[in-house]
C-alpha cells in the first residue's frame, strides 16, 4: 500500500506489517513493525518470538502514512480482523480469511461497504455449502455417546478450529474433561488469557487410556495418523475442516468421522458478502478465484485474480 508505506500480511520480512489475523501464512515473523489487534500481536509472540507491535483496537481509526487505518472484526479467529484503507475518498476492505457465522471465540464478521473489496476464496466453488455447525457437533457427540469404550480423536488446526471446537461442545452441554494434544495447549492458554472459557481440559500425556476412554481428544491434524495417536482407547478418527465436504480427502486422510466444520466462508456467504457491500470492484486473493470471478461478472461487478504465492488454505 504505497501511500501508507506499508505491506499488509506481507509473506516476506518488511520495515512496516499490517497484519489481518496470527495464522502462520498471514503473519509472519522479522518484519520492522507491525500493527495488528492485540490478539494477534499475542499470538505472533507465541508463534514468532518479540514483537515491535502497535496494538489497534476494533473501530480505532489510525494513521499510517497518508492512510487511515481501521480493523474491523472478520470472524475467522482470536484477534482476526479486516483491514479498512481509506485514502482520497477511496475506500478499500483486504477481508484476509473471514466467515460469517457465528464463532463463540470470537467476534462476528463486521460488513463494511467499500469501493474495492479484497476476498478470500478458499471454498469459491458452488459446491461447498457448509452446513450448521451445531449439527455437526451433535453428529460428534453421538458417535462419542454410541461407543463409550473408545475416544473420538478430533483432528483441529491448532490456532482457531481446537479452540472453536471446544466452545461449540460446551456450548452444547457437554462438560466433561476433553483431552488435548500439546501442541495446543500453549495456545488454549492464551484463548483462555483473552476470556474465552474453554472449560475442563488435560493433555493426554498425564492420562492412561482408561481415563480417555468415552472422552474427545484434540489434537493437530499432522498428529492424527502419527505414533503419538496409539496411546489412545481404539480412536475414532474424525476431521473437523471445511474440506471434509470433499470425501476423497477424508478417505486419503483415514478420517472415519468428517465434520464440516470451517472458519473460513461458503460459497453462499462469500456471495451474500459481496452482494451485501456492493463494492465499485473485488479482487480475489488465494482459493477457487477462477469461479468467483465468473460470478461477479456476471453481475456486472468488476472483477480480477490476484494470484498471491505463499498462502494456504489448510488452517480450516
Amino acid at each position: 500500500m504505497r501511500p501508507a508505506d506499508a505491506w499488509i500480511d506481507p509473506s516476506q520480512p518488511k520495515p512496516k506489517a499490517l497484519v489481518t489475523h496470527g495464522h502462520s501464512d498471514h503473519a509472519r515473523g522479522g518484519h520492522g513493525s507491525v500493527l495488528a489487534t492485540k490478539e494477534t500481536l499475542a499470538i505472533m509472540e507465541v508463534r514468532c518470538g518479540p514483537q515491535n507491535g502497535q496494538a489497534a483496537a476494533y473501530d480505532e481509526t489510525i494513521r499510517v502514512g497518508e492512510v487511515d487505518v481501521r480493523f474491523v472484526p472478520a470472524g475467522h479467529v482470536l484477534g482476526s480482523a479486516q483491514i479498512v484503507l481509506e485514502h482520497k475518498g477511496e475506500r478499500i476492505v483486504v477481508s484476509g480469511d473471514y466467515k460469517r457465522r457465528p464463532d463463540p471465540t470470537c467476534p462476528c464478521f463486521v460488513p463494511m461497504p467499500c469501493d474495492i473489496f479484497i476476498t478470500e476464496a478458499t471454498f469459491g466453488l458452488p459446491v461447498f455449502r457448509h452446513p450448521e455447525t451445531g449439527s455437526e457437533i451433535d453428529r460428534l457427540l453421538h458417535r462419542l455417546h454410541a461407543e463409550a469404550s473408545r475416544c473420538v480423536l478430533v483432528g483441529a488446526y491448532a490456532l482457531g478450529k481446537a479452540q472453536r471446537i471446544i466452545t461449540e461442545l460446551r456450548a452444547r452441554g457437554h462438560v466433561e474433561t476433553i483431552y488435548i494434544h500439546g501442541a495446543i495447549e500453549r495456545l488454549n492458554q492464551l484463548y483462555e488469557s483473552f476470556g474465552v472459557e474453554l472449560g475442563k481440559l488435560r493433555h493426554t500425556g498425564a492420562a492412561t487410556k482408561q481415563e480417555m476412554a468415552g472422552h474427545i481428544v484434540i489434537a493437530p491434524p499432522s498428529a492424527l495418523n502419527d505414533r503419538w495417536s496409539r496411546r489412545l482407547p481404539d480412536p475414532v478418527t474424525a476431521m473437523a475442516s471445511g474440506w471434509m465436504r470433499i470425501r476423497q480427502r477424508a478417505r486419503q486422510q483415514n478420517v472415519e468421522l468428517p465434520l464440516i466444520i470451517s472458519d473460513h466462508a461458503d460459497w453462499d456467504e462469500l456471495t451474500m458478502t459481496i452482494r451485501e457491500l456492493a463494492p465499485t470492484e473485488v479482487w480475489i486473493t488465494h482459493g477457487r478465484e477462477e469461479a468467483l470471478m465468473h460470478w461477479c461478472m456476471t453481475h456486472q461487478i468488476k472483477a480480477c485474480e490476484l494470484n498471491l504465492v505463499g498462502y494456504e488454505d489448510e488452517d480450516d
